[in-house]
């Protein structure tokens, strides 16, 4: 039985350790977000152009989306160790809460995409008479 515990408590370091780098390449994804969007804001000002909130939103979710993702597969991880039931269920609401999170951003950053490309084609159509 010792051999079992000792596999046990390894396995669960390890998906400790596993879920840990997930969250950290959350935080990173996010990090870059940030300095994607902000650089996309200076370009803007430093050309002296209309702020691109659209575009600065889109950008950002995206990245958020990114991160979500990640943090999801760490909650996920997280649950094949919880010890117990209350625990599972926090995670669960947790996950929950992420997952609808994570499609309704990415359903907004859908049809934001679909409205950019459709002022694209108009612009360019007008342009063309």
């Amino acid at each position: 039985m010792i051999g079992l515990e000792t596999l046990k408590h390894s396995l669960s370091s390890f998906v400790h350790l596993l879920g840990f780098c997930l969250e950290a390449i959350s935080a990173f994804c996010i990090l870059l977000g940030l300095i994607s969007t902000l650089k996309i804001a200076l370009a803007s000002f430093r050309r002296r152009q209309i702020f691109p909130f659209i575009e600065l939103r889109l950008n950002f979710g995206s990245w958020l989306a990114l991160a979500l993702e990640f943090q999801l597969g760490a909650d996920i991880l997280f649950t094949t160790v919880t010890p117990s039931f209350i625990a599972l269920g926090q995670l669960a609401a947790i996950a929950v809460i992420r997952t609808f999170l994570n499609y309704f951003l990415n359903k907004e950053l859908e049809m934001e995409t679909n409205f950019q490309n459709k002022l694209k084609e108009q612009s360019s159509l007008n342009h063309r008479i």
